[in-house]
C-alpha cells in the first residue's frame, strides 16, 4: 500500500481507504449500502490492515450513528494502529440544534462520536455540509478549541462550493486557526466535476481529495451493459438516486472504454476504474466500501499497479464532458490554455 501526504499536512494516508457506510446499515439509503454487524466489521478491518488500509471513514448521520458504533466495536483493541476520519454538520434530529456547525452542535457531536467511537480523539474531523446560518469565525474558532483540546487531529470539508472553502480558509488564516487540509468529494470517471474548479483549489491551497463513491454510485462495478437490463438483484435504482444523474450514452460510452481497458490489462472494471482515480492530480485517498469480504478483496486489487498513459487517454476521452462557463474556455482555447495549463497527474 502507498501512502500520500493529506493534503498540506504531515499526516500520511493510505491511497485506498474503507468507506464503514456499510456498517450497521439501516434506512432506505444505508441498508442497501451493506449491513455489517460488529463481527463481520472486525474481519474486514482485519483484511484492510493486512493491506496496508489504516483509515477508515464515517460520519455520524450513517445509519443515525450505527456505523461510529460498529466502527468502534470493530478497531477496539487496537486504535493506535488505525486512523479515524467521520463526519458532522448533517441532520441528526428533528430539533432546532440537531443539525449545523453551531458551536454548541459540534462541540456535541464531536462528544457523541467519541463515546460511539469509543475513544478520545478524531483523526480527521470534517463538517459534511457547509453551513450558511453559522458564521464561519464561529465554526472555526470551535474547531480549534477542539483541536487545542485534543479531541479532533486534523480538520477538513466535504460537499463544500468554492467560495465556502476559500471564504474559510481566509478566515483561519487571519486568526491562525486550523486549515482544512482534506476535502472530501464525489469524483468517478462518470462524475468529474470535481475538476473543474474545487481540484485547482486543492492544489492551490493544499486540500487533499479524498474520494467518496469512487464507482459512481454502484454504476462502474461492471454489471451494467449498453442494451441490457440492469441484472436481478441489483441495487442501482436504490442508491443512484441519491447521486448526480448520468445520461444513459455517456455512462455506456465509459462503460465501453473500461471494458476494452479490461482486456489489456487482465483487471476488472472496478479495479481500473479506481486505479484512474489514484492517478489523478490532488486525490490523497480513495474511499472504497465493502459488503463483504470478496468485494473489498477486489476493490483492493487497484492498487500496486498503474494504467499506461495511452490507457489513461482512452478513459479520459470517453468520460470527458464540456464544463460549464466559466471553465470550458480552458478546455477548447489555446490562449485560455496557456494561462490557465492542466494540473499534472
Amino acid at each position: 500500500m502507498d501512502y500520500r501526504p493529506l493534503g498540506k499536512s504531515g499526516l500520511k494516508a493510505p491511497v485506498l481507504s474503507f468507506g464503514a457506510g456499510t456498517f450497521g446499515g439501516s434506512g432506505p439509503l444505508f441498508s442497501n449500502w451493506g449491513q455489517s454487524d460488529a463481527v463481520e466489521a472486525r474481519r474486514l478491518v482485519d483484511i484492510c490492515l493486512e493491506a496496508g488500509v489504516n483509515l477508515f471513514d464515517t460520519a455520524d448521520v450513517y445509519s443515525d450513528g450505527a456505523s461510529e458504533e460498529v466502527l468502534g466495536e470493530a478497531i477496539k483493541g487496537r486504535r493506535d494502529t488505525v486512523l479515524i476520519s467521520t463526519k458532522t454538520s448533517l441532520p441528526m434530529g428533528d430539533g432546532p440544534n440537531d443539525a449545523g456547525s453551531s458551536r454548541f452542535r459540534l462541540i456535541r457531536a464531536v462528544e457523541d462520536a467519541l463515546r460511539r467511537l469509543q475513544t478520545n480523539y478524531i483523526d480527521l474531523l470534517q463538517l459534511h455540509a457547509f453551513d450558511a446560518g453559522t458564521p464561519v469565525e464561529e465554526v472555526l474558532s470551535t474547531l480549534d478549541t477542539l483541536v487545542r483540546t485534543g479531541k479532533v487531529r486534523y480538520v477538513g470539508v466535504s460537499n463544500f462550493s468554492g467560495w465556502q472553502i476559500m471564504k474559510s480558509l481566509a478566515v483561519a488564516d487571519r486568526y491562525g486557526w486550523p486549515r482544512y487540509v482534506a476535502n472530501q468529494v464525489y469524483y468517478s470517471l462518470v462524475g468529474r466535476d470535481y475538476e473543474w474548479d474545487l481540484m485547482q483549489l486543492g492544489e492551490d491551497q493544499g486540500l487533499g481529495a479524498m474520494v467518496w463513491s469512487p464507482l459512481g454510485w454502484g454504476r462502474l462495478t461492471g454489471k451494467i451493459r449498453r442494451g441490457a437490463p440492469l441484472p436481478e438483484g441489483s441495487r442501482l435504482h436504490e442508491t443512484a438516486s441519491f447521486g448526480p444523474p448520468v445520461d444513459d450514452e455517456h455512462l455506456y460510452r465509459v462503460v465501453d472504454a473500461l471494458d476494452a481497458v479490461a482486456k489489456e490489462t487482465g483487471k476488472t472494471i472496478p479495479q481500473i476504474a479506481l486505479n484512474w482515480l489514484l492517478q489523478r492530480p490532488t486525490v490523497s485517498s480513495v474511499i472504497v466500501g465493502a459488503r463483504n469480504e470478496e468485494q473489498l478483496r477486489q476493490n483492493l486489487g487497484a492498487v500496486g499497479w498503474s494504467l499506461t498513459s495511452d490507457q489513461v487517454a482512452k478513459l479520459d476521452e470517453a468520460s470527458t464532458v464540456t464544463a460549464p462557463y466559466p471553465h470550458f474556455p480552458y478546455r477548447r482555447q489555446e490562449g485560455f490554455a496557456r494561462l490557465n495549463p492542466p494540473l499534472a497527474g
